[in-house]
């Protein structure tokens, strides 16, 4: 398990969650993909009944983190070049200079990116995949 301290600073009572603002840390460092790499923010579960304004302790589970880096990282890729492949396949790459793989591999990266887009909100609705707070520090 991962564990990291943020700041709580909004409150949803109906899903039981809290939105903390987690500060950069070292797997951002090198990173920055995410445009918000120095104040990102986390859905977490506030089963302590922390209150905005508090410093809090979450953890989150290392294989979440995993499928989620694979899921949009890695799946659109492969589902590119497989359409690229499926079209060099199926027409070959002398048609029309190439546009047929090169379209095929566009829709596979489209289905990629719309499969990132379904497990994301299937992801946010389970509350097991989200992270925890689990300690309340001021």
């Amino acid at each position: 398990m991962k564990e990291e301290e943020g700041l709580i600073i909004k409150l949803n009572e109906e899903r039981r969650t809290a939105t903390v603002r987690v500060g950069k840390h070292d797997e951002c460092s090198a990173c920055g993909a995410c445009a918000g790499s120095r104040q990102l923010t986390v859905e977490a579960v506030n089963k302590l009944g922390a209150a905005p304004g508090q410093r809090v302790k979450f953890r989150m589970q290392e294989q979440h983190l995993l499928k989620g880096a694979f899921m949009v990282f890695i799946l659109p890729l492969l589902l590119a070049g497989a359409g690229a492949y499926l079209g060099w396949r199926l027409f070959g790459d002398e048609s029309f200079g190439g546009l047929y793989p090169f379209s095929t591999g566009i829709i596979g990266f489209v289905l990629g990116a719309a499969l990132v887009k379904w497990y994301d909100r299937r992801a946010a609705a389970r509350q097991q995949e989200q992270p925890v707070i689990t300690e309340i520090i001021s």
